[in-house]
């Protein structure tokens, strides 16, 4: 047992906690003294009285530390230290055991436990140990953050985002740029594959070379052939003169397929060639030619299902697959949205000459229900559909400020935004920013609507917002509107 504590919840703090931590233990007088301990030292606690509950809360929250038991129930503290970090190196995680040994010890921190403790230990070492720990862990996380924010602002200036996702993408995009190595780049219609294919070339030693880009899925087997791998005089009717192909012309840079799905099984087999043995004959020409091309592929298809069914060659698919990046979906990673806008704002204001200030940058901006209802969207069309939306604003805003009216039909039409609700009805613990704000606002505004009998005009008034905002506000928050005779008769009936 730790030094003992009085069992009852640690005072509240107006301030901040100095982090979050969760901890695993199946005793509940652990699990009361640990909460008191670390409660009262400003800390905002978590129990678990299981590993499973426990791997449930760390898939729903960020922690900063976890505490858990080495002996449990459902589940052994070091088992569940396996899981964690099979998907977290970086969260510090210690271990707490009544039975403690030299090989357990040893065992926990080859798991990859930052620290062990044994029962009872002393509180003041433990929160020491804890400190440090956060305080350790946030350092680096802000140093990573500002490499990030470093190397995005100065290697990779036309791809737009702040989220963890596409901060990991970008990481990676920086660790395999200066490989030779062939990348598969996978994501949706619109994502921006091309785009990291470009800024791996610019980022690699080729980069003073040819970038070639080659649209796989719009060119005939034949042409796309002789595209790529040019062609001899007389090759084929029309071939009046001989002729380089894509793969000479970017000899010491960079091809990048994209769409390889569409290419045909013949093709495949000479890429296949040139993959592995960086040579290739023209069209109608027995001599061979030798290049040293890097090859970065995309596609939106599953390349692999197109394995299972024959339709793409599975030693081509383990060739092309060397490295995998994966881009998120523009419904994935919303809070890079605003960011966007702005970037496609000064890009097309700039094409128009209009609504610059005087550092060159838009001067404009969607008014708030405008925004909200671009980040309600789902953007099947990706970064592509916004970049859409944002130059038809673009082209007929007529003031700084940019209303929901400018926006396509199908935007103002939407089904409204979903609010994920767990079974009691409330939002869930995993319940995003738009979520929350989305619900504070529904509530506000039903309560307006009762309050003024359903009359939505004297809603709007006592909401200080133009009519037509609110009747925006109640489709996109998918508010139903009650009659206001369904009202009188309700009240005749009280």
């Amino acid at each position: 047992m730790p030094e003992k504590a009085p069992f009852s919840d640690p005072p509240a703090s107006a301030s901040a906690p100095k982090g979050r931590i969760l901890v695993v233990d199946d005793e509940a007088d652990i699990r009361e003294s640990l909460n008191y301990l670390l409660g009262h030292e400003g800390y905002a606690v978590d129990l678990a009285p299981s590993a499973g509950e426990g791997l449930r809360k760390i898939e729903a929250t960020g922690y900063d530390l976890l505490l858990l038991d080495l002996m449990m129930p459902d589940r052994s503290g070091l088992d569940m230290l396996r899981e964690i970090r099979e998907r977290d190196q970086e969260t510090p995680i210690f271990l707490i055991t009544a039975y403690g040994s030299t090989q357990i010890a040893v065992d926990a921190m080859k798991a990859g436990a930052s620290d062990f403790f044994e029962k009872p230990w002393k509180n003041e070492k433990l929160l020491v140990e804890i400190e440090r720990m956060i305080a350790k862990r946030r350092l680096e996380r802000e140093n990573t953050q500002l490499k990030r924010a470093l190397k995005q602002r100065y290697s990779f200036p036309n791809i737009v985002g702040k989220s963890e996702r596409m901060l990991r993408v970008l990481d990676l995009v920086s660790q395999v740029a200066s490989s030779r190595s062939t990348i598969l780049i996978t994501g949706e219609t619109g994502t921006g594959k091309e785009l990291i294919a470009k800024a791996i070339h610019a980022n690699s030693p080729r980069a003073e070379h040819m970038f070639v880009a080659v649209n796989s899925g719009s060119l005939p087997p034949d042409l796309l052939e002789s595209t790529l791998f040019g062609h001899v005089k007389g090759a084929f009717t029309g071939a009046l003169t001989s002729r380089k192909g894509y793969f000479e012309t970017a000899d010491r840079g960079t091809i990048f397929f994209d769409e390889i799905g569409t290419i045909s099984a013949e093709t495949q087999a000479k890429l296949l060639r040139v993959i592995q043995e960086k040579e290739f004959m023209p069209l109608g020409s027995a001599e061979i030619v030798r290049v040293d091309v890097r090859i970065l592929a995309a596609t939106n298809s599953d390349l692999k299902k197109l394995v299972d069914e024959g339709r793409f060659r599975e030693d081509l698919y383990y060739r092309l697959n060397v490295i995998n990046i994966t881009l998120p979906p523009l419904r994935e990673r919303k809070e890079d949205i605003p960011l966007l806008v702005d970037h496609f704002f000064t890009k097309y204001c700039r094409e128009n000459d209009k609504f610059l200030n005087p550092r060159g940058e838009s001067a404009l901006r969607f008014e708030s229900e405008a925004m909200q209802l671009l980040i309600d969207h789902t953007w099947p069309g990706n970064v592509r559909e916004l970049e859409n939306v944002v130059e038809r604003a673009v082209v007929l805003a007529c003031g700084p400020i940019v209303p929901a009216s400018v926006l396509p039909d199908y935007l103002l039409h939407a089904g409204g935004m979903r609010i994920r609700r767990d079974e009691s009805g409330r939002l869930p613990a995993d319940a995003s920013l738009f979520e929350i704000v989305a619900d504070y606002e529904r509530r506000v505004i039903l309560d307006h609507l009762e309050a003024s009998g359903w009359s939505q005009t004297d809603a709007a008034e006592t909401l200080r917002v133009p009519l037509s905002t609110l009747n925006q506000k109640i489709k996109r928050l998918n508010i139903e509107v009650r009659k206001k005779s369904e009202v009188r008769a309700e009240r005749a009936i009280q």
